[in-house]
């Protein structure tokens, strides 16, 4: 898989970078079936504006596969709070996304077989 970190205001230490490293791995195990034509982009960094107190941490995922492309946001009052946010919802949407594209294609059989003993 391909994968692309951009950070925006802020300088990443080894521990965010092994953390997030760990993260990544969670959504490439997810797209097992795809993840050597995937790409996945991750932004790190603080949320605009000159807040001390709250949510001011962002992170992005975005995960670009064939076809498709899913984006989640998340905000947290730390870096690891926000990349975990941002990590459970592109998961919750992969995963979603991989039942409707099964159900799909269960639904796409069953139909050409219907058709073939039409033809018969």
């Amino acid at each position: 898989m391909d994968i692309r970190i951009k950070t925006t205001d802020y300088s990443m230490p080894l521990e965010v970078a092994d953390y997030l490293d760990q993260r990544i791995a969670a959504v490439e195990k997810l797209l097992s079936d795809d993840a050597a034509t995937a790409r996945c982009e991750v932004e790190v960094g603080r949320a605009a504006g000159h807040s001390q107190q709250g949510d001011v941490w962002r992170a992005e995922f975005i995960v670009i596969r064939e076809g498709e492309r899913s984006v989640a946001v998340a905000t947290g009052e730390s870096v690891n709070a926000a990349i975990d946010l941002a990590k459970d919802e592109i998961l919750q949407q992969l995963r979603k996304n991989k039942g409707r594209n099964q159900t799909l294609a269960k639904r796409l059989g069953g139909r050409f077989k219907k058709w073939t003993r039409l033809g018969e």
